[in-house]
């Protein structure tokens, strides 16, 4: 005879597609009801995906028939899938097999943008996520010095360039595509263009996230890695002193422009631990980029003290996260690494974002092709004016 009891210990031996748990260890099983001998189950898991749901209902089926059951109906609530997220006019996705894209951002330069890129990188590969790294920072490339990997050639398969792999972390940067030390006198279409090629034309694997580590200020190549790709999104990298909170409000407002959600602001060089004491002297100021913070209505990520462990290690390819891992800013690191993820996470849970009307902004009476660095007769800049 068919009773909740022998029901419910049989739907113990059901696994959770991926998972070693079965179904009624998770809590997914919400309700039983057996009539003669039919059984109707009600399931409620945590995937959108309907392989998953369709799969349980076969195995679900195959289970309780083989203890007498004539019929099984199995009732599978789902969430619903994510919608589909773009920060451009046409939802265009040049990269469509990576999850999520993050933006690190700043508005000046000098302000340890690529030295907190590259740490929050590895940190969070640390933590069991699929990282990879891209280096949008044309004229300035750091991040293949910084990743260790400034005399490595990257693998060319077929036509497309296999990402260099370093502490965990896929990277690719122009400054693994060019001599060293050759300077790239481009307009900002050829810029727009080849942050297009990277995204596109590099090997990514299946990745958790893509940290991209942007040039200072906010201009072109904000806006094409916006328009090419749904930006989940942004980290702004600042210093506590004024002249940088003034330019860190502009890369804030262009956050909002371009309709990406703000994980936060990195607070850098924000206080100085004494090597041979370490104790912590705010010789810069500190904790001056709260209000800014409250102003945008997001959160101070991360207060990054100075080391000289973090200089010597930018110089060497060592990052402090990887070489050393008990000191106070890899810890903080990797703090900021999950309040990140966490962020990631929550943005993904309410739907991401459908941003389908981002526009390049100019000033009144300037032109667009003006604002490219395009003289006025040649129209270089690809506005189409």
């Amino acid at each position: 005879m068919l009773t909740k009891e022998n029901v419910l210990a049989k739907l113990k031996e059901v696994k959770y597609p991926g998972f070693e748990k079965d179904i009624v260890t998770f809590g997914f099983v919400k309700d039983i009801q057996i009539k003669d001998e039919n059984i109707f189950v009600d399931v409620e898991i945590v995937s959108s995906a309907k392989e998953v749901g369709d799969e349980l209902k076969g195995t679900i089926a195959s289970a309780l028939e083989a203890i007498g059951a004539k019929r099984v109906d199995v009732a599978v609530k789902q969430p619903k899938p994510p919608v589909q997220k773009s920060n451009s006019q046409s939802g265009k996705n040049i990269a469509p097999h990576v999850k999520n894209f993050v933006m690190v951002s700043s508005g000046k330069g000098g302000v340890g943008k690529t030295t907190t890129t590259v740490n929050l990188a590895i940190a969070l590969a640390s933590q069991g996520k699929k990282v990879g790294l891209l280096d949008a920072d044309i004229y300035g490339p750091n991040v293949p010095r910084m990743m260790g990997v400034v005399d490595t050639n990257p693998e060319i398969v077929g036509q497309k360039v296999k990402p260099i792999m370093a502490y965990g972390v896929e990277m690719m940067s122009m400054g693994s595509l060019m001599e060293g030390g050759q300077s790239l006198i481009w307009r900002g279409a050829m810029v727009m263009k080849a942050i297009e090629q990277l995204l596109r034309d590099i090997l990514w694997s299946d990745l958790d996230v893509l940290f991209i580590d942007m040039p200072p200020g906010t201009g072109d190549a904000q806006l094409t890695l916006a328009q090419s790709v749904p930006v989940t999104t942004g980290i702004c990298v600042t210093t506590p002193q004024q002249v940088a909170l003034d330019d860190t409000e502009r890369s804030l407002d262009m956050f909002q422009k371009l309709h990406i959600p703000i994980a936060g602001i990195m607070e850098n060089m924000s206080g100085f631990i004494c090597p041979e004491t370490n104790k912590e002297y705010d010789i810069f100021g500190k904790g001056t980029t709260r209000p800014l913070a409250d102003k945008f209505e997001t959160i101070v990520l991360g207060e990054i003290p100075i080391e000289p462990a973090v200089r010597e290690g930018g110089d060497a390819g060592k990052p402090v996260v990887f070489f050393h891992p008990e000191s106070e800013t890899a810890k903080r690191y990797q703090v900021c690494a999950s309040k990140l993820w966490d962020k990631i996470e929550q943005i993904n849970a309410e739907g991401g974002v459908s941003n389908e009307s981002i526009q390049p902004t100019t000033p009144p009476g300037v032109s667009a092709c003006s604002t490219a660095g395009a003289k006025s007769d040649d129209h270089s800049c690809g506005c189409g004016h």
